[in-house]
Formats: C-alpha cells, structure tokens, sequence
C-alpha cells in the first residue's frame, strides 16, 4: 500500500460512507436551516436578476390567474341566484327562470376559469425555464469550481458531502424556484383577495369564517412541533440505512469471508426499526392535519351556512351569495396552510443555497502564472531543491528535501511507510504546491508553468489504479485523445495486456461497469500501465506499479516498463526492493528526509537504512 494516503488518486476514493448511496449524512435534513438566512436569499436573489424581466411577466400573469379564480364564485354565484328567484317566481306564478341569463353567466364563467388556467400554465412553463437555467447555472458554476479546487479540501470533506451539495441541494433550488415562488404569490393574493369577496359580502360571516382561524393555527402547530422531530430522525436513520447497505455492498466478499452477515442484519434491523418507528409517527401525525383542518373548516361550513340561511331569510343577501361565500371559505384555508408551509420550504432553501454558496466560496488553487512558460523540447531534469512541505503546516511531512534526477535517469524512492515517498510524487505534480523551497523541471520552477502544460509531460501510474466505466479502448485512449486504434493497439501489446484483452468478450470494445470489477486487478493495472505508454511522456511516475500482478507478469511489466523508461526521466516508488536493482539512483526516505542516496549495490555495501530494509523483506516484514 502506498504511503501518505491523506487523498486517494483511485476509485475507491469516490466510495467512502456519505458518497451517493449514503447521501443521508451529506444530505440536508428537513428542517435544518440557514445560518444567514438574509444573505442567503440575497445572494440567491441575484442570481435572478438576470430573469427580471420574464419575472416581471410571471407575477403579473400569477396574479391576473389568481384574480380570476377569485371572481369565478362570486359571478357563478349570481346564475344561482337568478335561478331560485326564477324558480321562486315560477311557483307564485309571476316569472319564469330566466335560462339565458343564466347561460350568459355560465359562458362568461367558463371563460374566466378557462383564462385563469391559460395564465397558470404560461406562469408555469416561463417559471420553470428560469429554474432550469438557473439549476443549469449552479452546477456549471459547481464543475467548473471542482477543477479549481484545492486536494486539501478533499481531505477533510467527503465525497458524498461534495456530491450532495451537487445534487441534493441543487435540486432544492431548483423545485423552490420552480414551484414555490409562484406558490407565494398566488397565496398572498388569494388570501387578499378573498378576504376582499368575503367582506364585500358580510362582514359578519367574514367573521365567524376569521374565528376558525386560531383554532385552526393552534392545531397545525402542535402537530407540527410534534411531528417535525420524528421527520429529522426519519432522515437521519434513512441515511444511516443508506449507509449501511452501500458499505455492505461495496464490501459485500470482505463482509462474507468475515461472516459479517448477521452482524450486518442486526445492525440494518436496528436502524430500520427506528426508521419504522419515527417515519409511522410522522406521518400519522402528519396525515392528522387534513382531517383536522377539514373539521375545524365544517363548524365554519355549519356556523356560516346557518347564519347565510338567516341572511337570506331576513334578505340581507342572496343565495347566490351565500353559495358564493362557502366556496371562499373553502379557498381560504388552503392559502394559509400552504403559506405556513412555504415558510418551511423556504428556510431549507437558504440551507441548500448556502451550503453551494460555502462550495463555490472554498479557496482556490493558487492562480496560474500570467506569463507561463512553454517549453517545446522537455528534457526531463528534475530538482527538488530544499523542500519544505507538510498537509497541516504545523506538521511538515518533508524537511528540506534536495534532490536532483538528470535526464534520462531513473530514480526510485524508497523508504518505510509514512516516510514521505507519494506526497513528492503529489508535489511534483502540483497537486499541492511547496510551502517553502522549489521543484524545478529544466530550471524552471513548477509554479512557471500552467498546471495543464506540466501535467502534459508527466505520465503516471499508481498503484491504486483507475478506470472509468467505458470500452477498453476508450480507457487506454485517455492517455492521448488523438491516438489511433493502431496507436491503442501497439500500447497495450507493449504493457503486455493485448493477449488477455482478445480473450474478452468483445475484445478492446468490452465494457467496463461502474466498478471495473469486470476485470481482475491485475489486468486493471496492466491497462493503466498501456494508457501511460500512450501517453508517451517525457516524464514517467511509477508508484508500485507491479504490486497487482503476479511474479511472472511483473516480469513482463519490468521488460515493458524498462523499454518505455529508456530516454526518460522516471521516479519509481517501490515497496518491493527486488524491483529497483538497476536504478540509476536510488533515494531512501524516512521521516520526510533523505537519509541515504546511492545505487542499489553501494548502498547494500554501505550497510546502512536502505540494507536493512532489503535485508527485512526476506524476514518477510512489511514496509
């Protein structure tokens, strides 16, 4: 295993608990909140701004729709009302029903419901487009943020976390702006508007209506205070469970060669009875609501049907008003609980908005140089030139660390683990960049050249190797875009993996899945090894590279890797010692320091650190 392993370069990095499948501990949780709520939506707000204008247009056809909606009982109810006067006139033998009134009022009804439902949809398709570009916005902003982000970030954030705040959060805004904007609007001005009809047609029935309100209120907020703990610990325990099952999975051979599977259903029945438990509370409680809301809203129904029937009696209002005035009742309670709710809604948007604002807010990698240098010819000559480097600064995990490899050169680092030998290899590539001293690539130092022009020269081929769902082919092409399939061909025959490739079905076009377990993982790293020779680079970093291959493979790989190191400057990670006898120059690490340099035969001669490690291996210790 590959030392310093504070950020791993393979797959297996993209799987820890909390990754896709384990969202629930990355994930927001209903009723988490903001932490500057008021900042938030401001910052939100501008990215709105840009829609103002289509805004503009969606509030005005939100609340032309709603108005509509509004007028719609009070007209239907002058058809009814002109029906029972007919009808009433009919039976004392002084009229008849007035059928074309009536019919006029139903047509100019139906028009008005038919434009109410023509500007919702208009509201809706306009609405939805703004919250699909901004959606879109957002996570180009995020990708493009990925690439500049620093590794540290990554080493003290989990993967699941990073693609939780993609995808969770994201989505939150996205079905916020989409539906719960235009939800405001037309509750506000529902509500308004309501009130409005009603009043106009009794106060005093407005009244009584207005007198359901707090019990109504009271209600809601017991349910919901006692409801809203049980949702949190259902989404807590739904990520616990989500958890659980991708770490089974993922490991599922280790969990069975340990028969680990009743410990695994024991803890999967714990979580999921506590699951059951708080998700059957909260929804009892919460399915309580309606039912309750619908009672409250009947004694209005009986209070306001009595005192309407006095009304009409007493002629002090129509019928039709009274119908009217029932159906306003009926619309007046929706927009309350549905404001009560968007109150919620809103408070877990600013949460999700803030955690993709605290993402694109992350530092950056250090700016590019304006004035890069570009080389046309690398020749490969590497310094490290006092070296000073550690993943905490208060901890360094390189001290003054000098070193120099010539052209042509290959250079093996070796020492016990912990010593320091992949965070060179990480500085080199400038993942992360030197606290103090400089690594220089044919006298310039790293910091001279774009990230993408230095990482051009360098070929790698680490021991936890990495393969992404694809054809063979495309896998090996990765490392040059604009190889030919000869070209792709003639690089696996020289890693030694055309044999093994034909004998798969489908040969260089076979598919690997998400996992790449399709293949064994020596064949993975016989891959990963021709994708490097392709990419015929002009600096080679090898880190164990043979550890996953059996002893007559790695025979091969040397001869291949030997081929392809002749001319080039290769730094070679070894744990394995047998495997770097003709290095030109061998480093031996420990505690961040070079303690012995030499070549393989003084250093055994010298009898120092570098002996006694090679001695060790035939003890069959580990390093």
């Amino acid at each position: 295993m590959s030392d310093d392993r504070r950020n791993n370069f393979g797959p297996g990095a993209g799987r820890r608990r909390g990754g896709p499948m384990g969202g629930g501990h990355g994930a927001m949780m209903g009723g988490e909140k903001a932490k500057n709520f008021g900042s938030t939506m401001k910052r939100l707000s501008s990215y709105l701004a840009k829609y103002k204008v289509t805004l503009v247009f969606v509030f005005i056809f939100a609340i032309v729709s709603t108005v509509f909606m509004i007028i719609g009982p009070k007209v239907l109810g002058r058809a009814t009302t002109t029906l029972f006067e007919g009808v009433m006139a009919q039976i004392n033998g002084t009229g008849t029903v007035d059928f074309q009134q009536i019919g006029k009022i139903i047509l100019f009804v139906l028009a008005i419901y038919v434009g109410s439902t023509l500007f919702s949809f208009i509201m809706g398709w306009m609405m939805s487009g703004v919250s699909a570009d901004i959606t879109y916005r957002f996570r180009q902003d995020v990708s493009r943020k990925i690439n500049r982000i620093p590794f540290n970030y990554y080493d003290n954030t989990t993967h699941g976390e990073t693609l939780s705040r993609i995808t969770n959060d994201i989505d939150t805004i996205n079905q916020t702006l989409s539906q719960s904007l235009t939800q405001i609007i037309t509750s506000v001005v529902t509500l308004i508007g309501v009130m409005i009809m009603m009043f106009s047609i009794s106060w005093q029935m407005t009244l009584i209506a207005l007198g359901m309100l707090p019990l109504s209120a009271v209600l809601v907020g017991v349910i919901v205070k006692n409801s809203q703990k049980y949702f949190k610990q259902q989404q807590e325990y739904l990520g616990h469970i989500n958890g659980h099952v991708e770490e089974m999975f993922s490991g599922h051979m280790i969990m069975k060669a340990f028969n680990g599977e009743e410990r695994s259903i024991k803890t999967f029945e714990k979580n999921n009875k506590t699951l059951f438990s708080s998700a059957w509370k909260s929804q009892f409680l919460s399915g309580m609501m309606m039912p309750l809301m619908r009672f409250v809203g009947n004694l209005g129904y009986v209070a306001v049907a009595i005192l309407g029937g006095w009304f009409v009696i007493q002629r002090v209002i129509s019928i039709g008003d009274v119908q009217a005035f029932i159906q306003y009742v009926n619309s007046f309670t929706q927009p309350i609980t549905q404001v009560a709710n968007i109150s919620n809604v809103l408070q877990q948007t600013a949460a999700a908005a803030e955690r993709v604002f605290e993402f694109l807010d992350e530092d950056q990698e250090i700016a590019e140089t304006e004035n890069p240098v570009k080389l046309e010819n690398v020749n490969g000559l590497v310094e490290f030139r006092n070296v000073h480097f550690g993943y905490d600064p208060a901890n360094p995990v390189i001290n003054d660390f000098s070193a120099i490899a010539e052209p042509g050169q290959k250079i093996a680092i070796v020492g016990p683990t912990g010593a320091g030998k992949t965070t060179m290899v990480k500085l080199l590539m400038r993942f992360y960049d030197v606290q103090s001293g400089a690594i220089l690539v044919d006298g310039h130092p790293l910091q001279d050249f774009t990230r993408e022009d230095l990482r051009s020269h360098f070929g790698m081929v680490l021991q936890d190797t990495w393969l992404y769902s694809g054809s063979i082919r495309e896998n090996i092409r990765y490392g040059n875009q604009n190889a030919t399939d000869a070209d792709v061909i003639r690089a696996a025959e020289a890693a030694h993996a055309d044999h093994f490739i034909r004998t798969l079905p489908d040969g260089y076009d076979m598919q690997l899945n998400e996992e790449t377990t399709n293949v064994s993982q020596g064949q993975r790293q016989l891959l990963t090894i021709a994708r490097a020779i392709l990419a015929d680079p002009r600096i080679l970093i090898l880190d164990e590279a043979t550890s996953s291959v059996d002893t007559r493979t790695e025979e091969l790989i040397q001869k291949a890797m030997d081929n392809l190191m002749a001319g080039r400057t290769s730094f070679v990670i070894a744990h394995r010692l047998s495997t770097i006898k003709n290095a030109d120059l061998i480093l031996v690490m420990n505690e961040g320091d070079i303690v012995e340099q030499g070549t393989h035969t003084g250093l055994l001669e010298k009898g120092g650190f570098y002996a006694d490690l090679y001695n060790s291996q035939f003890d069959r210790t580990s390093f």
